[in-house]
């Protein structure tokens, strides 16, 4: 069966602060019931401006995670993706061990080089030029793929260091979680993915996310790595209409919001036609679709959840 993913992206749900937690749960749990096999969350820490800004609520993701991994018991959990400027690498590695632990194998690794520079400046985390974020990115993936695999491994990076590192509990995943890196950069980003992950995940439309998957395959060639062996997903909005007209207005809306390009990569329409543009971004060469439903409720997360896995079994 075709793989989906769900992820969560929005905190503003009208309910108290002391309700909130309990909210995204009921979020949670119906896209895993509904056949959903990941649940995902951004690694920000203020709230991007596509849903509102710094004003609205967000929550910190891994402190999040360890909450879903107990309240939830098939789905994977993962960011998209974690920003490699918030936190030392060793001490990721010990996070997503401690989640996968939680979680009882569930945990995978999303990174990437990080970008939202408001929230850096914001709350006083450095953000170096691309560079040397690509840079730091390759350093953190090989420390956290050592401290998954090997029991006291030494690294000595220009920007990270560790020394016979300790990782205790071992991850419970063999071999332990899978790393995911997130982004379409083509000369440094896709290599790396070719050089050190298992899974890729992209954004775009159709045409570019085959583009994208054509350099990842020529990268490969290059590091002599079988393409087969990453799962490619791909992360994308989607918005549930009850009717072709209501799923007009709603592309019109966001056209006039977010621009044409944004809406290009949006699946947005009645159940016939999601399922004809999801068919359409697997046969574009993507293994797990991972959409979030940013303004939806549990009832309609379900309906999605239960379209999918029904026609893609």
């Amino acid at each position: 069966m075709t793989r989906f993913g769900l992820q969560l992206p929005n905190f503003t749900l009208g309910v108290p602060d002391d309700q909130l937690f309990d909210r995204v749960v009921e979020l949670a749990v119906t896209g895993e019931e509904s056949g959903f096999s990941s649940l995902w969350v951004m690694d920000h820490l203020y709230q991007l401006p596509a849903l509102g800004g710094a004003d609205q609520p967000m929550l910190e993701g891994y402190t999040l995670l360890g909450g879903l991994a107990a309240r939830t018991s098939r789905a994977e959990l993962g960011t998209l993706v974690t920003g490699v400027t918030y936190r030392n690498p060793a001490l990721v590695a010990k996070i997503i061990t401690t989640l996968d632990v939680i979680s009882r194998g569930r945990a995978v690794l999303g990174i990437g080089a990080a970008w939202h520079d408001i929230e850096h400046v914001g709350l006083g985390f450095e953000f170096p030029p691309a560079k040397e974020r690509l840079d730091r990115l390759e350093e953190a993936v090989q420390i956290c793929r050592a401290m998954f695999t090997e029991e006291a491994p030494s690294f000595e990076g220009r920007y990270y260091r560790i020394e016979e590192a300790r990782n205790l509990p071992r991850p419970l995943r063999p071999g332990g979680p899978p790393i995911l890196i997130g982004g379409g950069g083509e000369r440094r980003t896709l290599r790396l993915v070719a050089q050190y992950a298992d899974r890729c995940n992209v954004s775009g439309d159709l045409d570019t996310v085959r583009h994208k998957l054509d350099v990842l395959r020529q990268h490969c060639a290059d590091v002599g790595r079988d393409p087969a062996d990453i799962m490619t997903t791909r992360l994308g909005s989607l918005f549930f209409a009850d009717s072709a007209a209501q799923a007009d207005e709603t592309r019109s809306m966001l056209t006039g919001l977010a621009g044409a390009e944004f809406v290009d990569g949006c699946t947005i329409g009645t159940e016939d036609q999601i399922v004809d543009q999801v068919a359409a971004i697997l046969g574009a060469g993507i293994q797990e679709p991972i959409f979030n439903l940013p303004f939806a409720d549990p009832e309609v997360v379900g309906r999605v959840g239960k379209l999918l896995t029904s026609q893609f079994a």
